[in-house]
Parts: C-alpha cells; structure tokens; sequence
C-alpha cells in the first residue's frame, strides 16, 4: 500500500513489532468521537483519522459520528471538520479522498440522560458498514467529563465488545485515578481500555527502543556504571492559551510531568523487553514505576511566570505553578544512584522536547579542553523528541592545529534526513491507529497510572511555594539551577541539530 504521493508504504507500530508483509489495517470501524466540537478534535483527531484515511490505514469500511452536548447538523459537522483539516491537517481536504471520508461523517448528540439520537446514529452506522463492525469511544472532553460519559455508555448498553480512548490526566491525584479506574472498570474490561499520551506515539520516542535494543552499541552502557544523569526537559513558549480554567485547577506537574514525561521515563530505563508487544512492554515499564522513589518535595522547584494571575480566569492569588523541575530516582540495581531530572512548564526560554544522558567523565584527564560545544565537554547522548526527531552523540576530538587541543563534536542522527518524511505519522494518528487494532503496547495501565499518582503523593500533598520567574527564561533562579547541580541544564547551555 503506497501513500498518496507514491512513496514507499506507511509501516505501522504493530507491523514493526515483527508481523511480516504489509501494514495491517483495522476491521470495519464505527468510530464515535466525543468532544467533536472541541479544540482536540479539531486540531488532532479529525485531521489525524484523514491522514489515515489518505495513506490507506483506515477500515475498508467504517463511519465517524461527531457527539457533544449541542446538537449540530450533519452538514455542519463535515464542514467543521473540513476546515480544521485545511488548517490543523497533513493531507488536505481536496479530491475524491476528501469525498469519500466526508461521506463517513456524522453527527449526534448525546448527555448522560439522554442517548437517543447517539444509539440510533450508531445502529444506522453499523447497517451501513454492514456485518459487525468493532466500535471505538474516543473521550475528547474535559477530565471532569470522563467518568459520566463512560457511566453513560454502560447504561445505554453500548460498552459490551467496544473500545474507548481516554484522554489524560487520568485523575488528578492518587484517591481520584483509584476512583476513576473502579468506574471505567465497572464498564469496561481493562482489555478494552486504552488511556492515552500522545507522546508515546512519538515515531522518536518509539526509536529510544530501537536505539538502546537494536544496537549493541549502546545498551551495555545504558546503566549507572556508565551514565551519571538524565535529563527529560520539555519547555514551552506558550502560555496557558485561554485555558485557565483547566490550567488553574491542574499546574505543570500534573499537566505534563506525571502524563507525560514519566511515562516517558519509563521507555529510557525499562529493562529490555523479551518481545515488542503490549504484555512485555508494559510489564517492563511496569517495573520501573514500582521501583521509583517517592518525590522528594526538597528537590522539587515550583515556579510561575509574572504576569500569569493576569490571565483572564485565573485566580487573583493563585498558588497554581506553571512549571515544575522535579529530580526523581529509580531505586533498583540498573539506575541506582543516577538522578532523572524532569522539567516542563509555559513561557520558557524556548518550545524544546529533549531527553539527555550524560555520561561520567573519564578519571584521568590528560587532554587541555578548549572551547567545547557540550556543557563542561561532557559525552552526552541528546534525544530530541520533537517531530521529526534526532539523536546525537555528543563526544570530544581533536581541533585541528599544531597543539593537542580538545573541542565538541558529534554524531547526528535526524529522523528528516534519513527516512521518508510521507511514511511518518504523528502521534495522535498513531494510537489511533493502535486502538482500532487492539494494540495496548503505548497505552497506560491502570495500576501503572494509579502508581504514578502514589509516588506524586508527598509533592501534591505539601507542595514547595512557588517562586517567580520573567516569561522567556529558564523558570525560577538560582533555584532550577541548584536543582540539578552539580550538573547543569542541557537547555539552555548547550544546543542541538535543531537550534
């Protein structure tokens, strides 16, 4: 199967993992997106289920039923959907490819008391499908949503053999993800879950597995004999983007460290799995959240950017931090001793999604450094996780010239460069693409979830204050700086392929 400029075909995750021959494509699909007037919709998931559909990797068969509160015409609903697809979208809404999705389009509302118009435009869509079609939820709405609209479901009888997607934050601390999970497992069985980080359907963060298990250039030092920090920064420019009341009521940490970057953590320090399926990864990274130390508040930084109270929405004297630097540690033989630092927040220095190992230095210095291009002419592996992605291997050489003289240099990897750009999919179409397949490998598990939110408990519950920090730096000083000291941030000290 060729995508629609002729280039070679789009691989798919579970095809990777060792299926042979071509992509697979799901069964016939009644997809049903909640939340589709909302903002997820419009910039992810409508322009993410076309991309597929142009590149081949939808059902042969399927329809997608747009439902929220308000109710909106068919019509207005494609129409909606046409131009955020023109706006958000890869492939654009021309040609007999756009007609022919357009087609598949839908629309219905539905509220907890009344799943009328829903069940009779989901039975329409399977007769029109013909023969029994899986179903697939997608739970686009806001978090306070999500136990109603599952609760819905079971009640009007639509859950038995379906899918659902649940958006993050899973919860918002340990009590209410064990609450939440009690109600989506009281109508759905756990196989039938799949909670969703669009991270992990990263192509560059799904190649830190190739990149440790597939080279044994790298795995035998992929250990605290060898690598003496971590780094997973993830900085922003943005600010909250008139999402206050969200915003105020969740913070950075919840926002991005405990659904994000810890799950991303996981995939850098998972023992090696025996086989690249959803039972052998999860259990790995499983693993790895166990052995995680509670955080320590006395190495957590808490910061908010001036102006932030300003925002319309947000209360005057708001405790809320929009970006958070936390050091967790992994107490088991593989990291023990190896500080991870994590940090993310709004208004930073630049928008950057960077992992950084850096490795210890050699005991006996025989060489005058000189002007280097890593910080303090340390050997750092640097992962960029940003489409398209790169990984570089930061490492010292000689300057040309009469004198032994050292200076940075390094090995570049650019996923742009070395792969065709057409074959990739972005995240959200990936695990799109992964749900209608039934292939939990890059979804969270419940206890996983329930894990994360235990650990986080000593920090939500006796947060460190806040401190002030200028939009456009680097979060709070000295404080993100003694944070990780004696190390210092690869950002923004140092740059990378992309700068």
């Amino acid at each position: 199967m060729k995508d629609l400029s002729g280039n070679a075909p789009v691989t798919s995750t579970s095809s990777r993992r060792g299926e042979a021959g071509a992509s697979p494509r799901p069964d016939d699909h009644v997809i049903v997106l909640f939340g589709a007037t909302g903002d997820l919709a419009a910039r992810k998931l409508l322009p993410g289920l076309f991309h597929l559909a142009a590149v081949g990797l939808l059902p042969d068969r399927y329809r997608v039923i747009g439902s929220s509160r308000r109710d909106i015409s068919d019509a207005e609903f494609r129409e909606r959907a046409r131009e955020a697809i023109d706006r958000f979208g890869t492939s654009k809404p021309t040609g007999e490819t756009w007609q022919a999705f357009r087609q598949t389009l839908s629309f219905a509302s539905a509220s907890p008391g009344d799943t009328t118009a829903l069940g009779a435009a989901i039975r329409r869509a399977e007769r029109d499908v013909g023969g029994s079609p899986r179903r697939l939820f997608h739970l686009a709405v806001p978090p306070a949503a999500f136990a109603p609209t599952v609760t819905m479901l079971g009640a009007a009888g639509l859950a038995h053999g379906s899918r659902v997607v649940i958006e993050k934050p899973f919860g918002t601390d340990l009590r209410s993800a064990r609450e939440l999970n009690r109600t989506v497992g009281a109508v759905f069985d756990e196989s039938q879950v799949f909670r969703i980080d669009h991270f992990l359907g990263k192509e560059s963060v799904e190649n830190i597995l190739a990149f440790r298990f597939a080279n044994g250039l790298f795995e035998p030092v992929w250990n605290h004999r060898h690598i003496s920090y971590v780094q997973i920064d993830v900085p922003e420019t943005l600010s909250i983007e008139g999402r206050a009341g969200f915003y105020d009521q969740t913070g950075a940490y919840r926002d991005m460290i405990v659904t994000h970057l810890l799950q991303v953590l996981g995939f850098l320090a998972m023992e090696p799995p025996t086989a690249l399926d959803a039972r052998h990864l999860r259990a790995e990274t499983a693993k790895v959240f166990d052995a995680l130390r509670p955080i320590d508040v006395r190495h957590v930084v808490r910061g908010q950017y001036s102006g932030y109270r300003d925002e319309p929405g947000v209360a005057p004297a708001s405790q809320t931090e929009t970006m958070a630097a936390v050091r967790v540690e992994i107490d088991n033989w593989r990291w023990a001793g190896v500080p991870f630092f994590l940090r993310s927040g709004k208004k930073l220095g630049a928008s950057r999604q960077v992992v950084t190992l850096g490795f210890h230095e050699p005991p006996l210095r025989m060489f005058p450094i000189g002007e280097t291009d890593t910080p303090d002419g340390r050997n750092e592996i640097v992962i960029d996780f940003a489409d398209p992605g790169s990984i570089t291997v930061d490492l010292l050489a000689k300057v040309p010239g009469a004198q032994m003289r050292l200076g940075g240099a390094g090995m570049v990897f650019r996923y742009a460069d070395s792969f065709c750009a057409a074959n990739s999919l972005e995240g959200y179409e990936r695990l799109l693409l992964e749900a209608m397949l039934g292939d939990q490998s890059l979804f969270t598990q419940a206890a996983a979830v329930e894990r994360l939110w235990e650990i986080s408990s000593p920090l939500l519950e006796n947060p460190p204050p806040i401190q002030p920090y200028a939009p456009g730096s680097w979060g709070p000083q000295p404080s993100v700086d003694q944070l990780i000291m004696p190390f210092r941030w690869r950002l923004p000290h140092a740059g990378s392929p992309r700068d």
